[in-house]
Parts: structure tokens; C-alpha cells; sequence
């Protein structure tokens, strides 16, 4: 059990609070899922990408799936290996390009014809080869977030099966590219194996045509997205998503790589804050607010997505009413959660938002000058601070004053 009132008045509030054992338990559930075959679990960086996390995991055998070179740099200085770490992303700039063929990465994941260009540009420049693979959009509905929902042709990620096998012959062609891994990923949060089954048999079909060719893929990349618990959702057991993948693989020689982040991290976390006073609007007793000292621009996904959370009030079980919780930024839309059913609180009450491992620090923000909360690492029942607050002096650190020029 952790302390979260120990904690609170040992590192102040607002909090993130990350259960490691969750961690290593959730990493070695899908490891152990895909181990009848050659393959690498790659974390999702973006989910959570404090280094003490990313750390931990590459001491249980990670990789890194990362969507900007300074992921690459912060998986590296981490511990994960290069030869383990794919660059992702819709929108490279050139100088990450050229970095990531320098640190040679194990590859770089090409969304576009005109980024194939880019690519294979700057390698003949560097007079160095690009390990690619070429990211597919097999035009599948994930049944998700439409935020978070990626593999149809509206998406802005990946290329259709024609224009993948069309870059696929032009990088194999290629003096400087050398094209070595497929990937899809069609979404987040995904709780339906149909869709899964689906995009896998689609991109599979394709590395057979490719081999006859006699291009060598050597790397099935299948993303990520594999949902978690938030409130009653059903979940994929990780040994039915391998199997489902598995099966559409029949006869291919290929490295499976995986990409999980929210599936690892997301409910090892906890966002811990504290009541600063409640307020009624009207004689409406339903314009109820629970004012606490986070917000969003510490924890996002509820006014961006309208994502569930679960929250409670610790130590407070009397009065229940419904009631919206909502932090001090100036915007109607911050707020953690609206019309739920919450104890009367007090000045200092503890609130606990579930589920916050993935997605929570990672888009924080300084909005209205809040310096970003503290992590906190629990360990087999042991505390250790892993991010410090940040104070006002670091939210002026890089501004510059040129007035004084004038």
C-alpha cells in the first residue's frame, strides 16, 4: 500500500506518484507474451519519459521507441542500446535525421515519399547508410479516441499498401538507404482484437510480397496501442494480442517489435492533490466545485480528450454529492472531472486521480507560470524523488531580457 498522505506532506502537492513494481510487472507480462519468437519491447518514450523511468526499464531488457531525437538522446543516456531504438514521427526535421544516422540508431521509421527524400539525401551527404523501415497506414478503424486513432487514410501517420510497396523498391535501390523493418500502429488505447487482427494481416501480406522481391525485412514492427483500465473497460490480455499477431506471421522469418507506453506506465501512476476550498454557484447545490491546487496543465487528458480518470477524496466517506473538481487556471476548461459523485471536503483533503502514469507529466505544461509538479519513484515500498518542483527561477532561466539594450 502506498502513503499518500506521507508523501503529500513529505513532497508537498501536487504529485506524481509511480508504483515501479506496476512497471516491471506490466513489461514482463508482454515480454513474456512474445518470447516463442525473436523480439524486442520497445517503450513508447512519450508515455512517460522520465529517464529514472526509461532507466529502469532498460535494465529489464528495453528498447525505445521514441518520436524526437532528444527521445533518442534521452533513451541513450538512459542505458538502452542503440541497435534497439526506432525515430518515429510525421515530422522530422533534418538536423534529427542527421543525428539519428550518426548515433546509429537501429532505424529510422519514414512516414512519407517526401521524408524518404529527406532521408536518403542527407545519407548521401554524411556518405553513410540509413537503416529505414516505412511506417503503413492499412486504413483501419481502431474503434478508438478520434485523437488517438491512427491507422485510417484521414490520419496524418504512415502511407497507404502501394505507396509503402512503391518506397519500399526505391529504397532497396538506393546506394544509401537500407530498408529493414515494416511498422503499422493504428491507435491507443485499443480494446478490440478484430482491428488488430485485421492492420497485422494486411502489413504480413505485404512483407511476403516484398521478400519475393527479394527485399529483406527483417523487423515487424507493430506499434503499440494496447488499451489499460480506467473505469470498466475490457482489456486485451497481452499473451491474445501475441497470438492474434502470430498468427497472421506463418512462414515469415521476422523480429517482432513491439511498442507499448500507456500499457506499461499508465496505471502505475498517481496524480495526488489537495483540496484548497470548495464553492457553490448559485443556489443550485449542483454548481458544487471542489477547487484543488493541480490543474490542467499539469494533468491534460481530461480537458483535451474528456478522458476518465478515477478519482477519490481520502479519508472522507460522509455528505456525497455530485460536484465538478477543478484547479486554479484560467480557463472554463480546466478541470479534472465534471458531475461525479464526491464526499464534502475540507481545506487540505487529499484527492487521488488514478491512472496517470501515461500521458500525464510528459504534456504538462508552465501555462499561467506553474512551475511543473515533482515525480516520485515507489520501489518495494520505498520513496525516491526522481524529478524535482520546479521553482519560479526556472521558469525565467532561459528568457532574456533585451531592454536593457535599448
Amino acid at each position: 500500500m502506498i502513503d499518500f498522505k506521507y508523501l503529500a506532506k513529505k513532497y508537498s502537492t501536487p504529485l506524481y506518484i509511480y508504483d515501479f513494481n506496476h512497471i516491471k510487472n506490466q513489461f514482463t507480462q508482454m515480454k513474456d507474451a512474445f518470447k516463442a519468437r525473436k523480439s524486442i519491447i520497445s517503450y513508447a518514450v512519450k508515455a512517460n519519459s522520465n529517464l529514472s523511468l526509461i532507466k529502469y526499464l532498460a535494465k529489464l531488457g528495453a528498447g525505445a521507441d521514441c518520436v524526437s531525437i532528444n527521445e533518442v538522446k534521452r533513451a541513450l543516456k538512459a542505458g538502452v542500446k542503440n541497435y534497439n531504438i526506432i525515430f518515429s514521427g510525421v515530422g522530422k526535421s533534418d538536423f534529427e535525421i542527421e543525428e539519428a544516422i550518426e548515433l546509429n540508431i537501429l532505424m529510422i521509421n519514414v512516414e512519407s515519399e517526401a521524408e524518404l527524400d529527406r532521408v536518403e539525401t542527407i545519407s548521401k551527404i554524411l556518405d553513410k547508410e540509413a537503416r529505414i523501415s516505412i511506417r503503413v497506414n492499412p486504413n483501419i478503424d481502431a474503434k478508438t479516441h478520434p485523437y488517438i486513432s491512427t491507422g485510417l487514410h484521414s490520419s496524418k501517420f504512415g502511407v497507404e499498401i502501394d505507396v509503402a510497396k512503391r518506397m519500399f523498391i526505391r529504397a532497396h535501390n538506393s546506394q544509401y538507404l537500407t530498408p529493414i523493418g515494416v511498422h503499422f500502429h493504428i491507435g491507443s488505447q485499443l480494446t478490440e482484437l478484430e482491428p488488430i487482427l485485421e492492420a497485422s494481416s494486411i502489413v504480413a501480406d505485404l512483407v511476403r510480397n516484398l521478400k519475393a522481391l527479394k527485399i529483406d525485412i527483417k523487423f515487424f514492427d507493430i506499434g503499440g496501442g494496447i488499451g489499460i483500465k480506467y473505469d470498466d473497460e475490457k482489456t486485451i490480455p497481452p499473451n491474445n494480442y501475441a497470438q492474434i499477431i502470430l498468427s497472421t506471421l506463418k512462414g515469415l522469418d521476422v523480429t517482432i517489435i513491439c511498442e507499448p507506453g500507456r500499457f506499461i506506465v499508465g496505471n502505475s501512476g498517481y496524480f495526488l492533490t489537495k483540496v484548497l476550498y470548495e464553492k457553490v454557484n448559485g443556489e443550485n447545490s449542483e454548481n458544487r466545485f471542489v477547487i484543488v491546487d493541480g490543474a490542467m496543465n499539469d494533468l491534460l487528458r481530461p480537458s483535451l480528450y474528456n478522458a476518465y480518470h478515477k478519482i477519490e477524496l481520502l479519508d472522507r466517506e460522509e455528505n456525497e454529492s455530485k460536484c465538478n473538481i477543478v484547479g486554479p487556471i484560467c480557463e472554463s476548461g480546466d478541470f479534472f472531472a465534471k458531475d461525479i459523485t464526491l464526499p464534502e471536503s475540507k481545506h487540505n483533503d487529499l484527492i487521488l486521480i488514478h491512472s496517470t502514469g501515461a500521458y500525464g507529466f510528459t504534456m504538462s505544461s508552465n501555462y499561467n507560470s506553474r512551475p511543473r509538479v515533482a515525480e516520485i519513484a515507489i520501489v518495494d515500498g520505498e520513496d525516491y524523488l526522481i524529478r524535482k518542483r520546479e521553482k519560479f527561477e526556472d521558469l525565467i532561466r532561459d528568457e532574456i531580457d533585451f531592454l536593457d539594450k535599448l
